[in-house]
């Protein structure tokens, strides 16, 4: 921690950001969104402010949250994809789970968001979902920034809520690194088969737990920080059997069945409509309850608050976004850059801050995340202070901050020139400039005018030449080569 902060740090607001899984824009119900219960969260948004062209870093999960932590765009950070590490295999409950296992590491490099926050006096924690590195390397919670972490290193196990295991690490608990905590009664069952639904230690509920003793303990003296990374509602479509939903299931009388995946931990399950809805619903509880501890604990005011969706909405397991966003406002899904891949539900509650109830349309993007938590913790200057001086100008940091947007100070803020995104396993790329949108697709441009075609389906591009042509300049600005990812730059 910076000395000179030391007397000042009780002065400096907690944040809790909480960041789900594979939510779509429309979702919720403050977003639109006529089937599924969200009141809390709607709730959060009544109290704060509500973002309508708010970006995820990503259409998938390891790069966008790459994104969040690094403050970069992903032309420049060092994860685009959902790379995948497995090595080796343990045996538990006659289910073969990988000796290593995990995505991509962070660029070690380059600084985190979590690195930044311990250096102005903030206690750090994270629950769910790591993916910024696999078991063992050189990017796990430990050597990150991260005091305390509960949750899945690896995003490919996330894909079940009984897994054989969850990892764990705490510096207060003296732990010298990551390790697994068995789900004992889990292993007891097969992982395969009908005797998988007999498990009964649900990953969701457990991680939450966990988060909520966190926030239990935090007593004023020092501020937190707390990333929230919960699972739901990715797939797969199973919870437990309780009254959130049941209730869903009496509602959707015409659900469907889907029948399992091939090559995939996706378990077989019924009423897919009311399985989605009760996790979100689920999800929304969960929110409901951080907001009353921290009420209980007088911490709500000095509290921030931020609720956001990795990416867009998925089809896996069963799911069935298409009916669930009937209006059809967004195109395109998760792995998609078109606006339904990225364009992510975002809310900001700060009491005395941000204010109540308004819904804002400044475009921002999750790596304008990093030098807004800076200007807020007041690490002035943050870029040159972290930049790492044998990189030089090459350790990128594309973020602005939108401190003046959430102060209702839309007159100082400042603009980006651009958002930039590649991903890729689909191989696209995307740039907003203004309300004009470029989308490549293995090296194919296609245009858009957002400010009339929001669904994107009007390509432009024969019609705009000489815009094609300085957008597609700015791709390749924004781009640097990557051994681990690539994508095709249009010609």
């Amino acid at each position: 921690m910076a000395p000179a902060l030391a007397a000042a740090q009780n002065e400096k607001p907690n944040i809790i950001f909480v960041l789900c899984d594979d939510m779509g824009w429309g979702d919720l119900g403050c977003y639109g969104q006529q089937y599924i219960a969200t009141p809390n969260i709607d709730r959060l948004a009544a109290q704060g402010m509500q973002f309508m062209q708010a970006y995820a870093g990503s259409p998938v999960s390891a790069p966008s949250r790459a994104s969040l932590m690094t403050g970069q765009h992903t032309g420049h950070c060092e994860i685009r994809g959902n790379k995948e590490y497995r090595s080796g295999s343990v045996t538990y409950g006659r289910a073969t789970d990988y000796a290593v296992v995990g995505q991509h590491p962070l660029d070690t490099a380059h600084v985190v968001l979590p690195e930044i926050m311990k250096d102005y006096g903030y206690t750090t924690a994270q629950f769910g979902k790591w993916a910024g590195g696999y078991e063992g390397s050189i990017s796990t919670p430990d050597r990150r920034g991260i005091d305390e972490f509960y949750g899945y290193i690896c995003q490919f196990e996330a894909h079940t809520y009984y897994p054989n295991f969850l990892n764990k690490y705490s510096s207060l608990d003296g732990d010298e690194g990551v390790t697994r905590e068995l789900m004992q009664q889990n292993i007891e069952h097969d992982f395969f088969g009908d005797d998988y639904y007999l498990r009964p230690q649900y990953s969701a509920d457990i991680i939450h737990r966990k988060a909520m003793e966190w926030l239990d303990r935090q007593d004023g003296s020092q501020p937190f920080y707390g990333l929230f990374t919960y699972t739901i509602p990715h797939a797969e479509l199973l919870q437990p059997e309780d009254s959130i939903l049941n209730a869903y299931r009496a509602r959707f009388c015409d659900d469907k069945t889907f029948a399992g995946q091939d090559g995939s931990w996706y378990h077989a399950v019924a009423n897919v409509h009311a399985q989605f809805a009760a996790m979100i619903t689920r999800l929304d509880a969960y929110v409901g309850e951080i907001m009353d501890k921290l009420e209980e604990k007088g911490l709500a005011d000095n509290t921030i608050v931020i609720f956001s969706s990795d990416n867009g909405p998925h089809e896996e397991g069963g799911a069935d976004p298409t009916f669930f966003n009937r209006d059809g406002l967004l195109k395109g899904l998760k792995r998609s850059c078109h606006e339904g891949g990225i364009r992510i539900p975002f809310i900001v509650r700060w009491p005395g801050h941000v204010p109540a109830g308004v819904r804002n349309d400044h475009p921002l993007a999750f790596y304008d995340i990093m030098p807004t938590f800076a200007d807020i913790v007041g690490a002035d200057n943050y870029e040159a202070r972290y930049r790492n001086p044998r990189l030089g100008a090459a350790d990128h940091f594309d973020g602005i901050s939108f401190l003046p947007t959430l102060t209702g100070n839309d007159a100082g803020q400042l603009s980006h020139d651009y958002l930039y995104w590649e991903f890729d396993e689909t191989d696209q790329i995307a740039v907003r400039q203004g309300n004009w949108k470029l989308i490549v697709k293995r090296g194919t441009c296609e245009l858009y005018d957002l400010a009339t075609d929001i669904h994107e389906d009007t390509n432009l591009a024969a019609d705009y030449p000489e815009l094609v042509d300085a957008m597609k300049e700015i791709v390749r600005q924004a781009h640097v080569d990557n051994p681990y990812f690539s994508v095709t730059l249009p010609e």
